[in-house]
């Protein structure tokens, strides 16, 4: 099929990534010939990279209108709808595509990528093998077979297929970070270090990179490298299994205390292992903001770290400072017992305030942040009540100010379970 000149300078700008002079070339040829399908995909594609969500799918669906047996509007389809979120619409679109062309690897290697997102990784895996099978070079196929393997635990078929893939292609952004992360996977942490950094030579803008080199600098301490173990390996169970091992450490928690309260005998082989669980469920909330605010106070460190981080660092070191200001006045005020309420109220409002960070952007994120909101004024109204004030407890308002209290650390508890739904939550955009 011969292109018109016009449309041949709109896929050249669309592939130097030149989306806003693409878009006028497109309108331009579309102009004199509204129904070319291809057209309208390929504006569709344009307007994605735009970020003009809402254009780019009326675009698509137009598209698809005129030529509905063409595999690339459907494949155009897939991707708005899974930069959008809608999972189930994008795997129908590019289960489309691939029954129109099924050699072409392309399409098979958008198919990883959403069975990936929804952490199917052994599917993610077939479908990038599949797609080789066509295309055994194919750059997004070996990086979503590598990224399966590495999830189904097999690091060294992974390392091996990301390393051939850029003895092909040296200067690809993508396998650099891809392989930064095996290498991450497999706690060779310097090496890693040297890939996100080429990555990111090759592409400034690799949030993948930008994201693997923070985490690699930080897991540099040895505490933070163990979280991060425990990061990495629970990101790979099942959504149903995570909840299960967050149960399971919550309810055996409440079981031993239990068993300690019932058989005092007990109590110093318990004790231990409660106060290493507790230190541990702390440490997965509070491991990655500490370190960040590390990271945020090295004068070069900062500028690794994403506005959403530094923000996250400064909230958390903020209500953990107060914390320790509070404990600071109950020592130098001869162990005054009110002076606890703040240290309290400030300590576990940090754990609230770091998964507001934690919750994808939208609706999750709003919802934590107005859950964090309402437990600081709780929290307030208790610090102010009981330690300000400090009125006797059978008054009016030192039983307001207990309420509170009462009330915030029950809504700190239930801010856990809350926010372990919320970021798990992928939300339509």
């Amino acid at each position: 099929m011969r292109l018109s000149p016009i449309l041949q300078r709109a896929l050249l700008l669309q592939e130097q990534d030149r989306h806003d002079l693409a878009e006028k070339e497109f309108r331009q040829y579309l102009a004199s010939d509204p129904t070319d399908g291809f057209a309208l995909a390929a504006l569709a594609n344009t307007l994605l990279e735009l970020e003009r969500r809402d254009d780019a799918e009326a675009t698509a669906r137009e598209a698809i209108g005129h030529v509905p047996d063409m595999a690339y509007a459907h494949y155009v389809m897939a991707r708005v709808m899974s930069d959008r979120n809608r999972t189930p619409e994008a795997l129908a679109a590019i289960l489309e595509a691939i029954r129109l062309e099924p050699h072409d690897a392309d399409y098979h290697s958008m198919l990883a990528a959403i069975q990936f997102e929804r952490s199917k990784w052994a599917e993610a895996l077939a479908a990038a093998e599949v797609g080789l099978r066509s295309d055994p070079e194919h750059v997004g196929c070996n990086n979503l077979r590598a990224m399966a393997l590495v999830k189904l635990g097999r690091k060294v078929e992974a390392g091996t297929t990301i390393g051939s893939t850029l003895a092909r292609n040296p200067e690809n952004a993508f396998s650099h970070a891809n392989l930064g992360w095996t290498l991450m996977e497999q706690g060779k942490r310097k090496e890693a270090m040297n890939h996100f950094r080429e990555s990111l030579r090759l592409d400034p803008t690799n949030d993948w990179a930008r994201t693997g080199l923070v985490e690699a600098i930080k897991a540099g301490n040895p505490v933070y490298a163990v979280m991060l173990r425990y990061f990495l390996w629970i990101q790979k169970l099942p959504a149903g299994v995570q909840w299960g091992i967050f149960l399971g450490g919550y309810f055996g928690n409440r079981l031993l205390a239990e068993l300690a309260s019932d058989n005092p005998s007990l109590s110093p082989w318990i004790t231990p292992i409660r106060v290493v669980y507790i230190a541990f469920a702390l440490l997965t909330w509070l491991a990655s903001p500490l370190f960040n605010l590390t990271l945020f106070l090295h004068p070069v460190g900062r500028h690794a770290l994403s506005p959403d981080e530094r923000w996250q660092a400064r909230l958390v070191g903020s209500t953990l400072a107060l914390a320790l200001a509070s404990v600071g006045a109950w020592l130098g005020t001869g162990r005054d017992a009110s002076y606890l309420i703040p240290a309290l109220v400030f300590g576990l409002l940090a754990m609230p305030v770091a998964a507001v960070f934690n919750c994808p952007r939208g609706w999750p994120r709003w919802a934590m942040g107005a859950l964090t909101a309402s437990l600081l004024a709780v929290g307030l109204v208790a610090v102010a009540s009981l330690t300000l004030l400090n009125p006797t407890r059978r008054s009016w308002l030192g039983m307001a100010g207990v309420g509170c209290f009462n009330a915030f650390l029950i809504g700190s508890f239930l801010s856990q379970w809350v926010a372990n739904f919320l970021i798990s939550v992928r939300p339509k955009r």
